[in-house]
């Protein structure tokens, strides 16, 4: 018994109460429509969702509680067995007893583990199958029961869309919340055994640290200087490409391309966004950086084979259908009346693009660039193909860098011992992004604010 047969079940279930429904309120009035308060195809639905909700629910539960419940009745089952393994060594023990086959091991008490397993693991399936499957026919069945001519059935499923969204809604909500705790928390027990003044403001990025006593080459420096200059200077050679390459293509599809061109070309824009970041990232390794480097040795420049310089410009052709795409859509929604007023006055196109038509869209297009720059400073792949992960502190973009996002992913990265500072080091690093994307959030927020009502 799996969640998947029983997702399908609860469709057909679905689609059987709606096709009852909708036979039934035809019945009920003699298959005189106008009898009936709403359409028969919403009698349908009323009762065909009405019946999936308690049986998905149950569905839901059952793929998010199963392993946990197995688990805990395993570790019951195993008693002291279990009680006197650490946390690391009952997990295996789990493992072992769920991928048990006859042929690896000669364990006896293994193989009654593994029964009982797989008895309990039966009996958890069932239980949530019958139930979804019953709490669905039971709330299928009194849907039907209730159909009446004046049941308001358009209603009904207005209600439950309604009640269906806030809750995904809210659902959003708290896991951003808990995301934003997990950080803070885990930032804490960071800042516990590393100064906060030492990470903002240091220059030296070394987070190796002493697992034993007589370990060496394990400097534990944790100052993210190195890593926030590194992100700064990939993102400005990032946007100094993107922004104005993608703004002007905007303002050409926009304002100047006639339909036929404009058909063609902003499809070919957009496919740039449709390439995979680690296909950049080769692109980059491979073929710019090399350029880069052989370019700066014809003129006498040392540049390193991983730099800045390279990352940057492959980031920036990538953020490009970003800002294009959000610019266009924006210069497209200004109102036609704002042009025609211009040129009535005398204007020429290129005159009313400047003066009337990019203020208008000011506060769109600074929410593009702004949206563009934080998908610029979260980007990893290109980076640690191009750039490296060296943490120098440089504004040199022809040397090798590193930003915040690949150190977090080397943190993370392997075995680690997740008490260390080392490891805890990620977290800080994750809500300094988290803080810098909130703060270019707000400065969109108060642009668009503050320009909306001048063109309202």
């Amino acid at each position: 018994m799996s969640v998947t047969l029983l997702f399908v079940i609860l469709l057909l279930m679905l689609y059987a109460f709606y096709y009852v429904g909708k036979r039934k309120s035809l019945a009920i009035v003699d298959g005189n429509i106008k009898r009936l308060h709403s359409l028969p195809i919403h009698y349908g639905w009323a009762a065909g969702i009405n019946s999936f909700i308690p049986g998905f629910f149950i569905l839901a539960a059952w793929a998010l509680s199963e392993n946990y419940l197995i688990d805990n009745m395993l570790v019951d089952h195993l008693g002291e067995d279990a009680a006197s393994l650490a946390p690391f060594e009952l997990s295996n023990l789990l493992n072992s007893i769920k991928e048990y086959t006859s042929s690896e091991t000669d364990d006896p008490s293994l193989a009654v583990h593994y029964q009982y397993y797989a008895s309990i693991s039966e009996r958890i399936a069932w239980s949530f199958f019958l139930s979804a499957v019953a709490a669905s026919t039971l709330t299928g069945y009194f849907a039907l029961r209730r159909m009446e001519p004046e049941f308001n059935s358009r209603n009904n499923i207005e209600n439950i869309i309604k009640t269906l969204l806030m809750a995904f809604s809210v659902i959003a909500i708290f896991t951003t919340i808990g995301i934003v705790f997990s950080l803070l928390f885990e930032s804490m027990r960071f800042f516990d055994q590393v100064s906060i003044t030492e990470f903002v403001f240091g220059i030296q990025w070394s987070p190796q640290t002493a697992i034993r006593a007589d370990q060496v080459g394990s400097s534990g420096a944790f100052g993210a200087v190195p890593l926030f200059m590194g992100t700064m200077l990939i993102t400005a050679i990032a946007m100094a490409i993107a922004a104005p390459i993608g703004l002007l293509s905007a303002i050409y599809m926009a304002e100047f391309s006639n339909k036929k061109i404009r058909k063609i070309a902003k499809p070919l824009l957009e496919i740039l966004a449709g390439i995979p970041t680690v296909v950049y990232g080769f692109i980059a390794a491979l073929v710019v950086a090399p350029f880069i480097r052989d370019t700066g040795e014809l003129i006498g420049l040392e540049i390193a084979s991983e730099s800045a310089l390279a990352a940057g410009i492959v980031m920036g052709v990538m953020i490009i259908p970003l800002i294009s795409s959000l610019s266009d859509d924006v210069i497209s929604v200004v109102p036609q009346n704002l042009r025609e007023g211009s040129l009535g006055l005398g204007a020429t196109q290129t005159e009313t693009v400047i003066k009337v038509i990019l203020p208008s869209a000011l506060p769109g297009i600074v929410g593009a660039l702004l949206l563009a720059t934080s998908r610029a400073i979260g980007e990893t792949m290109i980076v640690v193909m191009a750039a490296g992960m060296a943490a120098n502190l440089t504004v040199n973009p022809l040397e090798a860098v590193t930003t915040v996002t690949v150190q977090i992913v080397a943190l993370l990265t392997g075995d680690q011992e997740f008490a260390s500072a080392k490891t805890l080091s990620a977290f800080a690093l994750g809500l300094a992004l988290f803080v810098t994307t909130l703060a270019l959030n707000a400065v969109a927020l108060f642009v668009v604010r503050k320009y909306r009502e001048q063109y309202d």
